[in-house]
This record gives C-alpha cells, sequence and structure tokens, in this order.
C-alpha cells in the first residue's frame, strides 16, 4: 500500500445542508473525553478563547467527573461518550484518554460530525492511525494531534528561517529528551505495556521532541535504533538511542528517557550558517532559543534572524488557539498540525529497527506488517533485585 499522504488531515467546518453560516455565528461547541490530568489543561485553554464553549464532558469515573465540571462549570456530564453524542451538538471532540481507545473513540466522534484533537499518542499503530485519518477524511472533519510543542512564535520563527534558506542546509541535529519517572508512574495499569500503552518513552515522552524536530526539518528518511530497560519493570523501554536521518540529508541524534534526575527537552541544529539551540522542560518561550551564526555571517544577516519582539509561549493555550481560530473561519485544521502520523512514524520505524537489528526506511512503513503493533525486543540491562520481570 502506497505511504498516506503528508498533507494535513483538514476539512472544511462547512456541514450538510448549508449550515455553514450557522456554524461560524456562535462560538464552536466543545466537549472533553476524559477527565484526567491532561484534560486541565485542555479546559483551561478553552475558558481562555471565545471562539469555542466548552458544554460537557465524560468520564465513567463520577468522582473525576464531578470535581471537573465544578472547576470549569460545566452544564452537562456523561458517564460515557456514546451518550454524550447523543444527547449533546458537539462540534470539536478533545480525547484525553489513554491511547488504547483513541482510535474508537474519534471514529464515534466523526461520524456524530465533530471534528477530533486527541492526545498523542493518537494510537497504538500506524495502522489505527490511518483508521482515525480515514473516518475524519470520509466525514469531511479534521483530525490534531496534540503537539503542543509544535506551537509559539519562536518555532514558528525557527520554521521560517529553516525553510526559507537563510540559514543554509541543515546538516547535524541532537533531539533529547531527558525525563524522570518513578515506580509510582508505571503504577498506573495502563502504562509500560505494548498492549494498553503502545511503547515506551521513544512513543510517550520522546515523541515530543521528536516531533518538534521533524516539524523544523521536514521529511525523514531512514532511522535505525535500539532500546533498553535500565531500570523500570515494565514491559516497553526506558532508553532509546536513534540515528534518524531526514532528506535534506542532515543526521539527527535522538535519545529518549526516563532516567534522568535533571530533567531537560533539548534540540540543537547545526546548519551551513547558524546553530540553533532549544533547551525547555516541558514547554518553551523566546528565553529557551538561540540561534548563533557561523563565523562567515555579518552581524545584519545574523541580526534579521533574531525573534521577533512578540512573543507567544508554546502550550496547549497556543495549540488550541491556532485550531479554533482556523476552525472558525471556516479552512479546517491549521498547518501548525499538519502531518499527524509523522512523529509516530519515526517512532515505529525506530521500533522496527530494534526488532530487525537494521535501518529502516520511511519507504518500507508503507508495508503493512509494519503498521501494526510496535511491540518488540529491548535490550535487558537492569541488575540485581530490578531484573527478572518484564523480559526481553
Amino acid at each position: 500500500m502506497p505511504l498516506p499522504s503528508p498533507a494535513d488531515v483538514s476539512a472544511p467546518l462547512k456541514k450538510a445542508g448549508g449550515e455553514a453560516d450557522a456554524a461560524l455565528a456562535r462560538p464552536l461547541r466543545a466537549a472533553i473525553l476524559g477527565t484526567g490530568g491532561v484534560a486541565h489543561l485542555h479546559a483551561a485553554a478553552l475558558a481562555a478563547s471565545t471562539a469555542v464553549h466548552l458544554v460537557a464532558a465524560a468520564d465513567p469515573s463520577e468522582t473525576h467527573l464531578a470535581a471537573f465540571a465544578a472547576t470549569y462549570d460545566l452544564p452537562s456530564r456523561y458517564s460515557s461518550l456514546t451518550d454524550m453524542l447523543a444527547a449533546e451538538e458537539v462540534d470539536v471532540l478533545h480525547i484525553c484518554t489513554p491511547p488504547g481507545g483513541h482510535a474508537e473513540q474519534a471514529s464515534a466522534a466523526f461520524a456524530a460530525g465533530a471534528h477530533v484533537i486527541v492526545e498523542k499518542p493518537a494510537a497504538l499503530s500506524l495502522r489505527q492511525l490511518d483508521d482515525m485519518i480515514d473516518a475524519g477524511r470520509a466525514a469531511e472533519r479534521g483530525l490534531a494531534v496534540v503537539f503542543q510543542q509544535r506551537s509559539g512564535s519562536a518555532a514558528a520563527w525557527v520554521k521560517d528561517l529553516l525553510d526559507s534558506g537563510a540559514l543554509g542546509r541543515p546538516l547535524s541535529a541532537l533531539c533529547q529528551t531527558h525525563w524522570y519517572r518513578t515506580a509510582d508512574y508505571f503504577a498506573v495499569p495502563w502504562r509500560g505495556t505494548w498492549a494498553t500503552e503502545g511503547g515506551g518513552t521513544s512513543l510517550s515522552h520522546g515523541s515530543h521532541q521528536i516531533d518538534l524536530l521533524a516539524y523544523l526539518l521536514g521529511e525523514w528518511r531512514s532511522v535505525n535504533a535500539t532500546l533498553w530497560r535500565l531500570q523500570h519493570d515494565i514491559e516497553t523501554e526506558d532508553l532509546s538511542h536513534a540515528s534518524l536521518v531526514f532528506e535534506s540529508g542532515a543526521v539527527a541524534s535522538v535519545v529518549s528517557t526516563v532516567l534522568a534526575p535533571r530533567q531537560s527537552s533539548l534540540i540543537r541544529i547545526d546548519t551551513e550558517n547558524a546553530t540553533i539551540e532549544l533547551e525547555h522542560l516541558y514547554g518553551h518561550g523566546h528565553a529557551q532559543w538561540k540561534i548563533s551564526p557561523a563565523p562567515h555571517i555579518d552581524e545584519e544577516t545574523a541580526a534579521s534572524w533574531r525573534l521577533p519582539q512578540h512573543e507567544i509561549p508554546s502550550g496547549h493555550d497556543a495549540l488550541l488557539a491556532e485550531i479554533y481560530a482556523s476552525l472558525v473561519a471556516g479552512h479546517g485544521m491549521p498547518a501548525v498540525v499538519a502531518h499527524p502520523s509523522r512523529a509516530l512514524e519515526i517512532v515505529t520505524g525506530m521500533y522496527a529497527s530494534a526488532r530487525e537489528s537494521r535501518w529502516i526506511s520511511r519507504t518500507e512503513l508503507a508495508e503493512p506488517a509494519l503498521r501494526g503493533s510496535l511491540a518488540g525486543p529491548v535490550i535487558e540491562a537492569r541488575t540485581g533485585e530490578h531484573a527478572g520481570g518484564a523480559t526481553a
């Protein structure tokens, strides 16, 4: 099968029967599925917008749902997505649940006429994400995966510089996710297993930085990776190393781990004319970015690369503001959420590379066998009492 189109999965806001004007004349009606920690980021962002009205939430936990509804003064709450979609007119569904249910939940929302904004990981496999994308296109609704680190004025500025060629050809890059998670984090039943989380730190944590790097550098070509289990009693990896080659020829070293007491998220891109550096943790503003010109670049040119005075930090607020502005204008999903499959493609290539002990090209991912489960061998490197749990 051919690879899916890399274009964004966007659709016009217009509904059947000429209802576009009516839809645009009022705030969009949003609902949230799942009321855990990340749902609060969505609800807070929606509360700050005049373009959308949060009308309902659904969660099987009445305790969580009641507290969430009280916090955000929700007019309606439901124990299931089915009940909520049957009772409410929902323009946009925010999916904030564990990844195992995303594909089915998104398809239900599309069938009900809603756009979908889904937390990452968007799905447990490329095959599931293909199904979500196909369902959205069939319903003429848009799909956005929440990679909020793409958002903000600095990322947009740096992407424009790279796309314009002003910085010259990208040559090398570092993409590092050094996060820290304890055993308590993995005690949540759906974490740390192939069946319910889909993958380990490469998927659940590193994909944010991987996505941002690919957002800046464009299409990738091939990847070679190893997966390690050094500490945690889980099925999946808690450390991964990869070499990632882009179509531009740039070569990136990618590290993802949850074993770093000093947490940091880092991207560095060396081009012919400059070095771009970003170090942050879960979000960035202008202060976290640095562009250092090469010795042959004159001061006037270097000055033209400085970040703009107006600053928009990255985050759910910034990303959702762009999405809703585009939807309200009738343009479908905006460019900032284009290529919803790319990060999962790269991570899928990493897992396939670890399974087969070789380089995996992007074109190979067209094979159905590589679009299913990510499960594969992890190098067991725990010692003493930590060894003997999940096996490689």
